[in-house]
């Protein structure tokens, strides 16, 4: 029991430092660019957009990773290339800055995909959606962190380079307590289905299946108006809202959400229903969000919506770790699918938002194209199958039938 809930806390901590030198990196844009005296916005986005890219690649390819390198390993690497980020305080150029970004994403890339294998592999299954709803707020701690000591710790320490170097070193230090606790274990063994199964389920084998595709599609619309929240609804010239008190009230409601989903996940049965019930309410709190001249009701709709994000995230989250003969090695081929091909969806989606705006002259056809397409979340839970216990299992689709 000691020991699972130390490997649980390295694996979160480990996922919300990346998050905070994530974020106090976009905190301190304006000294970065400075620094290295960029004066244009277009390529300060880079870096946002290098870690983007490098979680598209980097999820994809973690399953890899594990299979080759095998767990302790693997997860190691993942947190060699976090602390790389360090290279960024001593980069000569603002390009090798940039690369370094690249490459501590590429390492949170791996955190996140292997939270499931290691949840699979310590965890029963009266535990998981509990630890799935604390991992799925490592990212929010990581952005509260940031926001909470960035400017702290640029007082203290005097530079951003000194920030970066101490965000790494707490980093380094979660790698070496892994290193030393950590152990190798079966990719394959007992599925869910209490039966003997192998650990190689390729990525050949994820691609055809259908549920591996629906589970990033129902994620991608959240996940892309999520980012909107931050990106596009402020730039809206009636936007009721004001932008510096967003990120305070997402937090806010990502860990109040976070909260009443792990308690929902514990006490109720069935997974489809808080999802959709979620994504529904989400979708249309983000709208009134966007459609109101009221401050206090845009306040109001923009922390339900983000409410409503993390609500069913434990839920989510667990219901592939429900699926028939899932096992660590299948389970990380599926959540390397679910997070390469979500963040490339959102990808896809900002630039078409972009490209609606542009050709219209009108930034919030972006904002509303983001609420639309959050109903992802909704629509796409009818292809899911439901994993959670049922009164009567004739009544819901089996995930063998939905896949």
């Amino acid at each position: 029991m000691k020991k699972k809930i130390v490997i649980e806390t390295i694996i979160f901590f480990t996922y919300a430092l990346f998050a905070m030198s994530w974020v106090a990196g976009s905190t301190l844009t304006l000294d970065i660019m400075g620094h290295f005296g960029i004066d244009t916005m277009a390529d300060a986005t880079w870096l946002n957009n290098a870690i983007t890219l490098s979680k598209i690649v980097g999820n994809l390819a973690a399953a890899w990773f594990l299979v080759k390198l095998r767990p302790k390993k693997a997860f190691a690497l993942a947190s060699v290339l976090i602390t790389c980020g360090v290279i960024g305080a001593f980069a000569p150029s603002y390009t090798v800055y940039v690369a370094s970004r690249f490459v501590m994403g590429f390492g949170g890339a791996l955190v996140i995909v292997y939270f499931a294998p290691i949840v699979v592999r310590y965890f029963g299954p009266e535990e998981r959606p509990l630890v799935n709803g604390i991992n799925a707020a490592a990212f929010n701690t990581g952005n509260l962190l940031a926001l909470l000591f960035t400017g702290a710790l640029v007082s203290w320490l005097g530079t951003w380079q000194n920030v970066t170097l101490a965000i790494s070193a707490v980093s380094g230090l979660l790698l070496v307590i892994w290193w030393v606790l950590s152990e190798d274990f079966d990719l394959g063994g007992q599925g869910t289905d209490n039966t003997a199964k192998s650990a190689e389920y390729t990525l050949k084998e994820g691609f055809r299946e259908p549920v591996n595709w629906w589970l990033p599609i129902t994620y991608s619309g959240l996940l892309f108006c999520y980012i909107s929240i931050f990106a596009l609804f402020p730039l809206m010239p009636d936007f009721a809202a004001k932008a510096t008190h967003l990120s305070a009230i997402m937090i806010a409601a990502g860990m109040a959400g976070t909260v009443a989903g792990i308690i929902s996940a514990n006490r109720y049965p069935l997974r489809i229903p808080v999802i959709r019930f979620s994504g529904l309410c989400m979708t249309a709190c983000a709208a009134t969000m966007v459609l109101t001249s009221n401050p206090g009701i845009a306040y109001a709709t923009a922390f339900l919506a983000g409410f409503f994000m993390f609500l069913p995230m434990p839920a989510l989250t667990t219901l592939p770790q429900e699926l028939p003969g899932m096992t660590p090695g299948r389970i990380t081929v599926v959540f390397s699918m679910f997070w390469s091909i979500s963040y490339l969806i959102e990808t896809l989606l900002m630039y078409l938002a972009g490209a609606m705006a542009d050709a219209t002259g009108n930034i919030s056809i972006a904002a509303y194209f983001a609420v639309a397409c959050s109903s992802t979340f909704f629509l796409a839970s009818f292809f899911l199958p439901e994993t959670g216990r049922q009164e009567d299992p004739s009544s819901t689709l089996t995930a063998e039938e939905a896949s």
